[in-house]
């Protein structure tokens, strides 16, 4: 791998892992689209650790509020939010570790597919952003609403669904506001990446000198835009919505579309 593929693969996975618009349908997708060989599992651990390290800087003061105020004030606004996101992480953490390995396998060359599921939910994403009736506040969340946006970012693992935008747009679907949905994706984001990094760096701990060099470019390049990419989706929501990333997954789902036909033809 070299300095440019490092960091290029880290600027897809900062963008992808908040914006709507799916990190893994990227990470499969443009490596093909140049011909480049697939990144080792090493490489992988180091996006989404620096991803991690965006979400958490972002939010230090959140979590930190958080944290304390759910230990010794439970039913404080954020004291709950601590036990929302715990709510929110189950349905995920199980999915992932019964079934990433089968739909790794299974899905991740599936680029047809994969331009088919970015269109679709683009479509989804284009109608709840446009149809919802946006009134709940972050404050106003309850249980119900941490557990189905829990249930739906276990869909997540299929390549080109996108964590963050099948829980925004299951937020948006429960009426959470624009902000709001965001904001609790991005919060309940940190202990998921957190799982599945911590769980890949130990299968892989003996690897990470060997490819100490890239493993350092991606996780700072992959924490810095991914640090740049919730701020900016955080303040464009408030202005016009997530209708722009469903724009985009159209585009995308049709270039690879048309890459493929390139190719079978």
């Amino acid at each position: 791998m070299t300095v440019f593929q490092a960091i290029f693969l880290g600027i897809l996975q900062g963008l992808g892992e908040f914006l709507p618009i799916s990190s893994s349908a990227h990470l499969i997708i443009f490596p093909w689209f140049f011909g480049w060989k697939e990144h080792s599992l090493v490489f992988d651990v180091a996006l989404h650790l620096g991803t991690l390290l965006a979400v958490l800087v972002y939010f230090w003061k959140d979590y930190f509020d958080i944290v304390v105020q759910g230990i010794s004030k439970p039913k404080s606004e954020k004291g709950k939010l601590l036990w929302f996101i715990i709510v929110a992480t189950i349905p995920g953490a199980l999915f992932g570790y019964f079934f990433e390995n089968v739909i790794e396998n299974v899905f991740r060359k599936q680029y047809l597919l994969i331009a088919i599921v970015l269109a679709v939910f683009g479509f989804i994403l284009y109608y709840v952003d446009s149809s919802a009736k946006n009134k709940v506040e972050l404050s106003q969340m309850n249980v119900f609403h941490a557990a189905l946006i829990g249930v739906s970012q276990a869909f997540a693992l299929f390549p080109g669904i996108s964590r963050s935008g099948i829980t925004m747009t299951t937020g948006l679907l429960l009426g959470l506001k624009k902000e709001a949905a965001a904001k609790f994706s991005f919060l309940m984001s940190a202990p998921i990446i957190l799982g599945a990094g911590a769980v890949s760096l130990l299968k892989n701990i003996n690897h990470v000198a060997a490819e100490f060099s890239n493993f350092a470019i991606g996780f700072f390049t992959s924490a810095i835009v991914g640090f740049l990419a919730i701020h900016f989706l955080l303040s464009i929501v408030k202005k016009s919505g997530f209708k722009i990333f469903a724009y985009y997954r159209f585009f995308l789902a049709a270039v690879i579309l048309a890459f493929y036909l390139s190719k079978v033809v």
